[in-house]
């Protein structure tokens, strides 16, 4: 169809005026391509600078790229000029309006940027959870199945929207809702392969079985914070050589710190000459400074005067690949710190699943970190970092009491400079069928930090002018400052974005004086001249004094409010459902602030229907807003749901409707509903809070009446049960009330792998009424983990202590039986092998009390939980 019959085309870039970043992915046809089409519609294309070392940033308004990695991206980040990808232009001339550019960002932490989402019969909230997270992260979401569609998130294949892309072959992954979920605990994006329809893996395959191995070749420069041989010949400039251009027109300052002899030396600046740079021995002069660690004049210079501060293996990957790469990118591009992070020593740290260039990484970081890294773990680690939880060392941490965690709380204790608190979900989440190595080295260097710790503004000192010599080297002059122990508290900014951080003076006067700096530089009189102790290069000749520029001043702010304004919603959005205790799929506060949510999520369907495909769709009808859930309620042993997820699903949204939250959470329940005294998992857990107990009849009541009943009318009545179990449900709520969740608080209780019903129920049994629950395995060294779990009892007590093991009687059960008496009374304390009776009985009855019958004898058969 003609431009002509489509009034406006034209004029749909008119206001973007547009730089093109060529890399190996935007190569010069690509880039041709796209200046032709960019230009037929309106935009104005800024000149190329060689190697993007100068892009001029006034009047820009969009970065045409494929990646990040290009010298001028910290500067739009700061002067909120957006990045994009191809792809942007390509939505934009398709739609006929300008695309948003968060969903064609390259930025990695947008790690949903190009995905275009729909959903297929989910319950409102998971669905609510994953569009928020979506949009967050930089994806799109569709209400109906187009060919823009990227992925459809169901839970089988039964939706007509599964069933529509199957028979029209579209293009599309359908996933389950678990990868949205494990990719927003982590903080990446993982492979969605063990999680795509029809048959994940995820659900066939058992946690225990082995996860492939993951290779990261890509990492191979960026392993370690020491420099590897020259990746070039030190002979005669080979036609390779030649062609190198990474340095053109860059002046870089190698510092004394590297401790490199006089012929590697030379060889390094051959290659650095031969790249089109020069070398100089001025900080000043420098656009990059090379050094090996964080400290001295010299790199606080260069950090304060935004030079391009890197280390010997960052120059080599440069030399190597001939493409731009910043620093702050990989942890060990960065200069390191002498002595490494404050509180790491005292840490011993081993890996485990991590293989080849990935587990060399992480332990050079470990080590650059300041901790002992050990290859074999023994009792005394303390920290095991593993990609998955499938390995001898695993089972041995998790015997031991080792903080078992991912790479990321590595990475981001060395990136924050922060020792980062182990309670976050993000470092003990292990998503099922994921070998994390994938994702490893993906955390850049937080620069914030960096400021904060090595080179903060209040430490700046200020320079003399007047009578000092320019030509003076700036380590003396900075030395001087210091040793004079000079006052830095009155350094004011300069506005200039070509001289942004410089202190402002005012020349000496006649009696030789230094007046005082003036903080505010709209109170400077009219007729005193400026003068900025370090010249900028950007200073057009034969003027002494820089104009302050306004490009990015007022009209930055316009934009940066304008942006903020924009996202707020699907920040908030996001955060509060990513705060929700068990993440998207599972969250416990849909209910509460909900009609900050309506308002929230009208400002998602709005941004989402801007932004997906605007092929024709059905109407959708309007949805009524929920109030806050009038209860919030866990259901156990319900038999209409039993194998008919469909109901459950169906029950679920009309219950909701209805002032009715189902959640799976026993720690938040505020009523529990049962047919009968039960002791399952939830039933046990959800009674050490004392949660009000309702019948299954309730449910019932609601869906046939399809309105809220007052659940004070079905109370649970099991008088059959109370019998059975010689108990009362009231005592035992009576109980728990007093207990407050600390029935079994100080106690050690360990449990063997093969018990009936699996460690994890029993676990999270001892665990929620406040005791500590182990594996046991009859490893060398759990006699720690005992001495450990007895800490929190009173020293006076004149009662024996007990040490617990709940066990079967499995010929390989019985083994352990002798070594863990040995164990226990090892260490002066009692040792009573139970049935899982015990535990189940105390539980549930939320008091503590002993019979013969509990303790397991050979022959004996235990009993377990019920499912």
């Amino acid at each position: 169809m003609a431009d002509t019959d489509q009034p406006g085309i034209a004029l749909l870039f008119a206001q973007v005026q547009y730089y093109i970043v060529e890399s190996g992915e935007l190569g010069p046809i690509l880039a041709t391509k796209l200046a032709k089409s960019l230009k037929e519609n309106g935009a104005v294309q800024h000149a190329p600078s060689a190697n993007n070392a100068n892009i001029s940033f006034d009047g820009l308004t969009h970065i045409i790229s494929t990646t990040i990695d290009f010298e001028g991206y910290e500067k739009a980040e700061d002067l909120l000029v957006p990045v994009i990808t191809p792809s942007w232009v390509e939505a934009s001339v398709a739609k006929r309006r300008l695309a948003n550019p968060r969903s064609h960002s390259p930025d990695p932490r947008l790690y949903f940027s190009g995905l275009v989402v729909c959903t297929a019969d989910l319950p409102d909230g998971d669905k609510d959870a994953i569009v928020g997270g979506v949009l967050a992260m930089g994806g799109l979401y569709s209400s109906a199945i187009t060919k823009a569609v990227t992925h459809i998130v169901a839970l089988n294949m039964d939706p007509a929207a599964c069933q529509i892309a199957v028979s029209k072959n579209l293009n599309c992954k359908i996933v389950l809702p678990h990868w949205f979920d494990d990719c927003l605990r982590l903080g990446r994006r993982i492979d969605e392969g063990p999680y795509i329809l029809p048959n994940p893996e995820i659900m066939r395959k058992a946690l225990t079985d082995r996860i492939p191995e993951t290779a990261r070749p890509d990492l191979q420069s960026t392993i370690s914070a020491q420099p590897g041989p020259l990746p070039t010949p030190t002979g005669s400039p080979s036609p390779e050589r030649r062609r190198l251009n990474v340095f053109k027109d860059k002046p870089v300052m190698l510092s004394r710190d590297l401790e490199i002899g006089s012929h590697l030396r030379g060889t390094i600046e051959d290659l650095i000459k031969s790249a089109g740079g020069s070398i100089t021995g001025s900080v000043n002069k420098a656009d990059i400074y090379i050094c090996h660690y964080r400290e001295g004049v010299e790199y606080k210079t260069a950090s304060w005067e935004g030079k391009v501060v890197g280390n010997l293996p960052w120059l080599y990957h440069l030399i190597t690949h001939n493409a731009w790469i910043s620093p702050l990118r990989r942890l060990l591009h960065y200069p390191i710190a002498r002595g490494g992070l404050p509180g790491f020593k005292k840490f011993r740290i081993s890996l485990s699943n991590y293989n080849g260039e990935a587990r060399i990484y992480l332990e050079n970081l470990a080590k650059a970190a300041g901790c002992e890294f050990t290859k074999t773990m023994k009792q005394d680690n303390t920290h095991l970092i593993t990609a998955h939880q499938v390995s001898e060392k695993c089972d041995a941490a998790k015997e031991w009491n080792i903080n078992m965690i991912n790479h990321l709380w590595l990475e981001e204790s060395y990136a924050k400079w922060q020792i980062q608190s182990l309670t976050n979900t993000r470092y003990t989440h292990f998503p099922p069928r994921t070998n994390l190595s994938e994702v490893v080295g993906q955390t850049p260097i937080d620069r914030q930090s960096l400021e904060r710790n090595f080179f903060p503004k209040e430490a700046k000192p200020q320079k003399k002018t007047g009578d000092d010599d320019p030509s003076e080297p700036v380590e003396q002059m900075d030395l001087a400052i210091v040793k004079n122990k000079i006052s830095t508290s009155s350094v004011v900014q300069q506005p200039s974005s070509s001289n942004e951080n410089l202190p402002i003076h005012k020349p000496r006067n006649s009696e030789g004086t230094t007046p005082k700096l003036v903080k505010d530089p709209r109170r400077l009189s009219e007729g005193a001249p400026l003068r900025t102790p370090v010249t900028s290069r950007f200073k057009a000749e034969g003027k002494e004094n820089e104009t302050p520029s306004t490009t990015s001043s007022r009209g930055a702010k316009d934009r940066a409010a304008a942006k903020i304004h924009n996202l707020a919603p699907d920040i908030a959005l996001y955060e509060k459902e990513r705060k929700r205790v068990g993440g998207v799929m599972y969250g416990r506060n849909k209910g509460e602030n909900r009609e900050a949510e309506l308002v929230q999520k009208r400002s998602v369907s709005r941004e989402a229907e801007e932004d997906a495909d605007d092929e024709s769709r059905p109407a959708k009808r309007p949805k009524k807003a929920k109030g806050a859930p009038a209860m919030r309620l866990l259901v156990t042993g319900y038999s209409k749901w039993s194998n008919n997820k469909k109901k459950e699903n169906e029950d679920k949204m009309r219950l909701r409707e209805l002032g009715i939250l189902i959640i799976p959470d026993y720690l938040t329940c505020t009523h529990l509903a049962a047919p009968k005294i039960l002791r399952t998992q939830k039933f046990i857990c959800a009674i050490s809070h004392a949660p009000i107990v309702l019948s299954t009849d309730f449910l019932e009541a609601c869906l046939e009446a399809d309105k809220f009943i007052a659940p004070e009318a079905y109370p649970l009545h099991d008088p059959d049960g109370e019998i059975r179990h010689n108990l009362t449900l009231s005592a035992i709520l009576a109980r728990a009330r007093t207990n407050d969740g600390h029935l079994l608080r100080g106690q050690a209780i360990y449990c063997t792998e093969q018990i009936y019903g699996g460690f994890d129920t029993y676990k999270a049994i001892v665990e929620v009424n406040g005791g500590k629950c182990m594996l046991y395995r009859a490893r060398a060294g759990s006699i720690t983990a005992t001495r450990a779990g007895g800490e929190d009892e009173e020293e006076e007590s004149e009662e024996p202590e007990y040490i617990y093991l709940i066990s079967g009687v499995k010929p390989e059960e019985q083994r352990l039986w002798p070594k863990f008496r040995q164990m226990v009374t090892s260490v002066g304390k009692l040792p009573r092998i139970v049935r899982t009776d015990w535990m189940l009985d105390l539980a549930l009855s939320q008091q503590a009390h002993w019979e013969d019958a509990y303790e397991v004898t050979a022959g004996e058969a235990g009993s377990g939980a019920e499912t």
